[in-house]
């Protein structure tokens, strides 16, 4: 009635009622006002300068970093920053899935600078792509000095979350459409990422199966190795409405808060400091935990390098009753380093395992800091600070791929591409960017995409249709999608000696509608074989075809390069019309699809 009353006759809905009383509580003392059509008209020249359209999964958030959200040097708690990450992400998830989600994963984090109390903490987080009931969510942080005007990045990071329904069910997702150049990069690579996540356990298992078993220990001057007993740690948290989620589940930034404040005492235990955590190894929620529960958080030092530490944390849940065995819910590897008084890292006591478990897990740390490194120079990195003809080998194989293939993805999606050329149905496409002329060469051909994916990712091959292929070996099938070739092209003009390659294979078949079929190449080294002096070692940094499906019998195929110097000359020859030579060999390859496609259907008809 006295809502009513103030608004002097007007109808309020509940929304209204809901909103009036959110404003009254910001102290608001505008009265409410009686809802209005969705639609409105525009007023004149509204449209004159439009915005481009903002992401509707996008999530920001800004918090003023208080003494109470601070560790006893003053600065921010990682903890409290994995809250604030984990808060914005789910939020993210949730605008898109329109029902509640729960964190299954992170990737990877890696913390480049701390922040100061006083500072602001700014989190960008949006969904990068929607799969079945799972989705990415990308996450940027930094901070900003309010005093000086500076911005600074401080992490990266992508989290998996699951979508759910009644009774924890499974909700199948909407697709995500992405719009920006930046969305669309980060839309084609987030099927990449997936596919490293799903195979990161047994990169680590095959890497441990092919190192020795026992490890070579390091020796420091004037250092005794401390036992890893003294370093662990056990603690135990009631889980209480203020740490529960809107769904009653504890919330996820909450478990991560607390593994990483018993991961820090147990690193303190062995080098008596105050630690500073650097990286967070990627981890998976393995089920939830709800109000009530007890968390069993424990924590010890598995190995300890010359200048950082790892550390393994596991959170268990147990009801009331002590009879029921504890689930399983978290386990993380966490690298803490000890800063001196300039910044720079202290050396570290030496760390002495028990027998057993403890000889497994210093094993497994060391293999872990060498997928860590693989993942951080070979995946996170940029595509030109990737070095060229990078080694392969067993333990860096998937994230070879995984660059193999993004890079290509990665070119795809740019978005100033120009028609440079056009001969009859090949067209001829430009990309100048500041080290980098790439180009792309498509036509459309009367074949399946998945037939002429299949014909085109064999390497074998293509000499039948590329004058510039004289042999292609295979050397290594690394599995059924990756393949690596010994190739051996023709002399190109002015040339003494003919090119050789070691080339990485990459195909994807697509992982939703409206991908395509992706064949990436590019320049690795083996041992196996080293350059010889009958050949000039050629190397390729990002280049293969991309195949779209048009219709049941048309495919889109596209062929990208980023021409290497010594490659740029016969490139621009073709791009100013002084040759035809590439648009040529495109031709030819229309000519050994077409044939291949006879081909088979004479087959299938016998």
């Amino acid at each position: 009635r006295c809502l009513l009353k103030m608004v002097k006759g007007n109808i309020i809905v509940p929304e209204d009622i809901l909103s009036f009383c959110c404003n009254g509580l910001q102290g608001s003392t505008s009265p409410p006002r009686a809802r209005e059509p969705e639609e409105r008209e525009e007023a004149p020249g509204a449209m004159a300068s439009p915005s481009p359209a903002r992401n509707p999964t996008e999530v920001q958030m800004s918090q003023l970093v208080l003494p109470c959200h601070t560790n006893h040097r003053g600065d921010l708690s990682t903890g409290q920053l994995l809250k604030w990450i984990d808060t914005a992400a789910c939020l993210s998830a949730e605008r898109h899935a329109g029902c509640p989600c729960v964190t299954a994963s992170m990737d990877d984090i890696y913390f480049e600078h701390t922040i100061s109390v006083g500072q602001v903490v700014n989190i960008k987080a949006k969904v990068n792509r929607a799969f079945n009931s799972s989705m990415e969510v990308g996450i940027q942080v930094s901070y900003e000095d309010l005093c000086s005007g500076k911005h600074c990045s401080i992490c990266k990071a992508y989290a998996t979350f699951v979508a759910q329904g009644p009774l924890g069910s499974k909700v199948r997702l909407e697709p995500l459409t992405p719009q920006t150049e930046e969305e669309k990069i980060e839309y084609s690579i987030a099927a990449e990422r997936r596919r490293m996540r799903l195979v990161h356990k047994d990169t680590l298992k095959d890497l441990l199966t092919s190192s020795p078993q026992e490890t070579e220990r390091e020796t420091r001057d004037g250092s005794e190795a401390v036992p890893a007993e003294r370093t662990r740690v056990e603690s135990v948290e009631l889980v209480l409405p203020p740490h529960a989620n809107h769904q009653g589940n504890t919330f996820g930034g909450q478990i991560m808060a607390w593994m990483e404040n018993v991961a820090t005492i147990a690193a303190s235990r062995l080098c008596h400091a105050h630690p500073t955590l650097r990286a967070i190894e990627m981890f998976h929620f393995r089920g939830p935990s709800q109000v009530g529960d007890r968390l069993v958080l424990k924590a010890i030092v598995n190995n300890a390098f010359k200048n950082s530490m790892e550390v393994g944390v596991c959170a268990e849940a147990y009801g009331q009753e002590m009879s029921i065995s504890r689930r399983h819910i978290n386990s993380a590897f966490m690298t803490f380093v000890v800063l001196d008084q300039e910044g720079h890292p202290r050396t570290l006591p030496m760390v002495a395992p028990e027998p057993g478990d403890g000889e497994r897990r210093y094993r497994e740390a060391s293999a872990r800091k060498k997928i860590r490194l693989d993942r951080k120079y070979v995946v996170s990195c940029k595509q030109t600070e990737v070095p060229l003809s990078v080694p392969w080998d067993q333990s860096n194989k998937v994230y070879l791929s995984y660059n193999n293939v993004s890079a290509l993805k990665m070119l795809v999606a740019k978005a100033n591409w120009v028609l440079a050329r056009e001969k009859e149905k090949v067209q001829m496409y430009t990309l100048e960017e500041d080290k980098f002329l790439s180009f792309r060469i498509e036509m459309s051909v009367c074949i399946t995409a998945s037939r002429a994916f299949s014909l085109l990712s064999n390497l074998r091959r293509r000499h039948e249709w590329d004058s510039h292929y004289m042999s292609a070996e295979l050397v290594q099938k690394v599995d059924d999608d990756d393949m690596i070739y010994h190739v051996v092209s023709q002399k190109l003009r002015n040339e003494k000696k003919p090119q050789d390659f070691v080339i990485l294979a990459s195909r994807r078949k697509p992982c939703s509608k409206g991908d395509p079929y992706v064949v990436a190449f590019r320049s690795v080294t083996l041992p196996t074989h080293p350059a010889r002096d009958e050949f000039t070692r050629g190397e390729t940094l990002c280049s293969g075809f991309c195949i779209w499906p048009e219709s049941e019998e048309m495919s889109k195929v596209a062929y990208y390069n980023q021409a290497m110097p010594g490659y740029l000359n016969y490139v621009t020859t073709n791009v100013a019309g002084l040759s035809s030579d590439i648009c040529s060999t495109f031709e030819a390859c229309e000519k050994f699809l077409l044939k291949n496609k006879q081909d088979l259907i004479s087959r299938l008809q016998d």
